[in-house]
């Protein structure tokens, strides 16, 4: 006779086709829902009596940096390549309109210096719009 009480045994759940179903259903209303926003709201904007006035595009700019480190300012080049000589050209041609877009333009053998000299000329005078022109290489890179 076996007096011993029997281990009661705990209770298991299988979870993973439960996983399986509800990773399926999740699949199943990913691909098959439409990402339309049918619910948008239409809204009539007020209308204007007066015709907005067109603003005449800006001129830019254009100062150059030669090899020798001169510059040029819109192709009239200047007597030395100071940066007092440049800030005086820049001012000369932009009066007290800082809304100009500079266009600057290094030739590739300048050197780093004089380029970031007529950069920070350019900062300092308080341009908002400073553009770095450069070509396209890949057309003459062709084997």
């Amino acid at each position: 006779m076996n007096l011993q009480p029997r281990r009661a045994e705990e209770p298991d759940i299988n979870l993973t086709s439960l996983i399986d179903v509800v990773l399926l259903l999740i699949v199943f209303f990913m691909l098959s829902s439409t990402f339309v926003e049918e619910g948008r709201l239409r809204i009539r904007l007020p209308e204007s009596k007066t015709v907005p006035v067109e603003r005449t595009p800006l001129e830019a700019i254009v100062v150059s940096v030669t090899q020798a480190g001169g510059y040029r300012v819109n192709e009239r080049e200047l007597v030395n390549a100071s940066a007092d000589t440049l800030r005086a050209a820049l001012l000369e041609i932009a009066g007290e309109d800082r809304s100009a877009p500079i266009t600057l333009r290094a030739d590739g053998r300048a050197t780093h210096q004089s380029v970031v000299t007529a950069m920070d000329v350019v900062g300092r005078l308080g341009f908002a719009e400073v553009n770095i022109a450069t070509v396209d290489d890949t057309d003459s890179a062709s084997p």
